[in-house]
Order: C-alpha cells, then sequence, then structure tokens
C-alpha cells in the first residue's frame, strides 16, 4: 500500500478473536499483541492505522446475530466499553496521525436517540483515558447519513459509505438478501443505468452519497468514506465507469477514503473476477486498471 502511494488503512476487528461470547470480559494479550504489530506497521510504512470494531458485544452488520441487542440492552453496552476503554489505554499517547479508532461497523437503522447514547458512551471512556484520541463514528443507518446530534463532540470524523446503488456495487453477491441483485440481467447492467424507472447516473450518485451529508459538513463536521467498492461480479469496464464517478464527487468534497478491500472479491489483488487481464505482482493477480484508478484518485 505504501509503495503504491496510498496512507490509510481501515482494519476491521472482530472481538471474538481476543474475547468469547460466554465471557465477553476476558480479552487475550496475545491476540491484542497482533494488534499492535499492525499498528507499528502502519507507523514504518507511513500509513495511518485506523481499528474498527466490525463485531462488538451484542452487534454486528453480519450473521450469525446474537441473543443481546446493543442498542437496547445494558450488558452489551458495558462489555463494548471494557473493550474499547481497553484499546484506549493501550493507544494513550500515539499520535493520532498513527492510530484513530472507529467505533463500531455500520449500526443499524435504529432511533438517533438509540445511537446517541452507545456513541457517547464509548467516546467517553475513550477520551476518559486518552483525552485526544481521533475517533470516526459510523453514519447512522448503516452509514449512509450522519448522526446529528454530535456536532458537539469535538475531534470526531463521521464515516459514510460508497455502495450506492448496489445493484452496481454488490450484482450477484447473496449475502444481502436482494432479489434485484440475483436477478437483473447481466447484459442490461451499464453505467449510467436505467433499472425499474430510476435513473442511475452520477447525479443519482451525488443525491444519494453527498447531499445527506451536507447539513454535517455546515456545521463543521468531517467526513471520511469508510468503505467503498465493487463485488467482482459487476462487469469489470462497468464498475470502473461507476468508481470514477464516485471518486470524482469526492474528490469535490476533499472527502478521503477506504476501498473494500485491497485483497479479495472488492480489491486490486486476487479479486478472481473472470473479465480481468490480470499482472502478476509478487504472488498476487493484479487488477492493474482498478489499481491506477485508485491511485489518480
Amino acid at each position: 500500500m505504501a509503495e503504491w502511494g496510498f496512507n490509510f488503512v481501515r482494519i476491521p476487528l472482530s472481538y471474538w478473536c481476543w474475547s468469547k461470547e460466554e465471557d465477553w470480559y476476558r480479552m487475550d494479550e496475545n491476540i491484542l499483541q497482533e494488534i499492535d504489530k499492525a499498528v507499528e506497521y502502519g507507523k514504518q510504512y507511513g500509513l495511518h492505522v485506523n481499528l474498527n470494531f466490525h463485531r462488538v458485544p451484542g452487534y454486528c452488520i453480519n450473521a450469525p446475530r446474537v441473543p443481546t441487542n446493543l442498542f437496547e440492552d445494558e450488558a452489551p453496552l458495558q462489555a463494548c466499553i471494557h473493550h474499547w476503554s481497553t484499546f484506549a489505554s493501550r493507544y494513550k499517547g500515539v499520535p493520532n496521525k498513527t492510530v484513530s479508532f472507529n467505533l463500531i461497523n455500520e449500526a443499524p437503522a435504529v432511533e438517533v436517540e438509540k445511537y446517541d447514547k452507545v456513541a457517547r458512551a464509548l467516546i467517553d471512556c475513550i477520551r476518559e483515558k486518552d483525552p485526544n484520541r481521533l475517533i470516526i463514528v459510523d453514519g447512522k443507518d448503516v452509514g449512509r447519513v450522519p448522526l446529528m446530534t454530535l456536532t458537539d463532540v469535538p475531534n470526531i470524523i463521521q464515516s459514510g459509505r460508497g455502495y450506492d446503488p448496489m445493484l452496481i456495487s454488490h450484482f450477484r453477491a447473496g449475502w444481502p438478501g436482494m432479489k434485484q441483485l440475483m436477478e437483473f440481467p447481466e447484459e442490461k447492467l451499464q453505467w449510467p443505468l436505467m433499472a425499474d424507472g430510476v435513473k442511475y447516473d452520477k447525479e443519482y450518485l451525488r443525491e444519494r452519497s453527498i447531499l445527506p451529508w451536507k447539513e454535517w459538513v455546515v456545521k463543521g463536521g468531517k467526513v471520511h468514506i469508510g468503505e467503498m467498492g465493487c463485488f467482482n461480479k459487476t462487469p469489470h469496464k462497468v464498475a470502473l465507469a461507476w468508481l470514477e464517478d464516485l471518486f470524482e464527487l469526492f474528490k469535490e468534497q476533499s472527502w478521503g477514503w477506504s476501498l473494500w478491500n485491497l485483497h479479495g472479491s472488492f480489491g486490486v489483488l486476487d479479486s478472481e473476477r473472470e473479465d480481468v487481464k490480470y499482472e502478476n505482482y509478487k504472488c498476487h493477480k493484479l487488477d492493474r486498471q482498478l489499481l491506477e484508478l485508485l491511485k489518480r484518485s
């Protein structure tokens, strides 16, 4: 990543790695030391490391679901506070240019008051240990709109997403559970696109991915697109055309972004697309066209 000129890496973390569902307060020091190494690698190569709690006690956007609810129950919230307090103490004094914290990946469409309560509890526990830590808060409704109640909280950035329309970004992906993604004819998929009476183009992207954040920005808030990208079943030329429009809009706003993922079905390495002529690169298959688009964006 550093060799290609990138400077930000978001690392999704699951508490199941260092803890257990049966004992939220147990934390495996050996696993935490592996995360320390990731932060050190970032420092060594000039990459800002954003530590994201992708799975927390009581919530994850991915299956399997758990019996408790972070946004309803006190027990998982207290456990999550314990985990973030541990991380805050562990990285106290490490400069913000080196590491930041991303509270929860893609909070669901819960009431504003419930998300605000959880976000503030986690921010407060981090700031109690490390008052100056830079904190990233995913927007509400799975990262699509800002949590406007946080305008009074200093030194935070809200994180958006770059996945609209999902017919392009998640074409033939089964996990969202959307019939349209599985049944829309591939031969009709293009960018821009007219589908089911909706015109999907650059102005649609502006309306869906930029305008919802206007009020937050006007009030002095900062935005970072914590996840974006295109699944490997979308035709390559369609994916590149869509991404180029999206990147142009983010550049207009001076917003940084993070691709999901570097290596894998959304990434530049070993993405297993069937319509790409890959380049051999350090024992991996490199999508050079996608990489060059990222580098100039």
